[in-house]
């Protein structure tokens, strides 16, 4: 590992697509880091104790020494920039853009209104399966633009031969769209081949949910 024995905290839930995120980059970094586990569905998050950590009472938050950070993309540049080695954003400003440009898609324009505070809201005004016809819709519209985006600069991963960035960020939102909605991939070729590729990858597969040492046992 290459953070010197100086092992950073995560505040995680197996779950969250948001913390599976950063579990990426951690990986892909080769940083080890200690599991903190913060049960959402038990509503953990709302323990005073959190919201010290994080006042929006959301996973991930990250402690490396006196830094705490709370947002997936904001843990990911802090990462970035603490630890360069396997960097995870181009030198090119055009694909360095692209890169967060992706990030900020799953991270703003879908996952925000397919997650648990939202979803939960919608069940219980419009019935469950108002719930699922929700997130399929908003998974679809972002899907449909990261298609259009990456067409003709895709290559091995999202953006080229390298794992970078909008890969970390792709991965767990591509998850939850094949495991827990069911979506049919077929309309997204080009991201169903890079999931083909991401789950080839030790990094990826350790960050998976059911890995997770909160995830349920079998």
């Amino acid at each position: 590992m290459d953070n010197e024995g100086k092992k950073l905290s995560l505040y995680s839930y197996w779950r969250s697509s948001c913390a599976h995120r950063i579990r990426i980059v951690l990986n892909l970094k080769g940083l080890d880091y200690e599991y903190k586990a913060v049960n959402l569905l038990k509503g953990e998050q709302a323990d005073p104790e959190f919201e010290k950590i994080n006042p929006m009472k959301f996973v991930p938050a990250l402690i490396d020494g006196d830094a705490l950070i709370a947002d997936s993309l904001a843990i990911a540049f802090y990462l970035e920039e603490k630890y360069p080695q396997n960097p995870l954003l181009p030198q090119d400003p055009k694909m360095k853009a692209l890169n967060i440009q992706i990030a900020s898609i799953v991270g703003s324009g879908i996952q925000p209104l397919q997650n648990l505070v939202v979803v939960n809201y919608i069940e219980e005004k419009f019935g469950s399966e108002e719930k699922i016809s929700w997130t399929i819709s908003q998974i679809d519209r972002g899907f449909t633009a990261i298609e259009k985006l990456l067409k003709g600069c895709a290559g091995k991963y999202a953006t080229g031969d390298e794992i970078q960035l909008a890969d970390a960020f792709l991965a767990p939102q591509i998850y939850v769209a094949i495991n827990r909605v069911h979506m049919d991939m077929s309309k997204y070729p080009l991201l169903a081949q890079l999931n083909e590729a991401y789950n080839e990858i030790p990094a990826f597969q350790a960050a998976l949910p059911q890995n997770q040492p909160d995830a349920p046992s079998k």
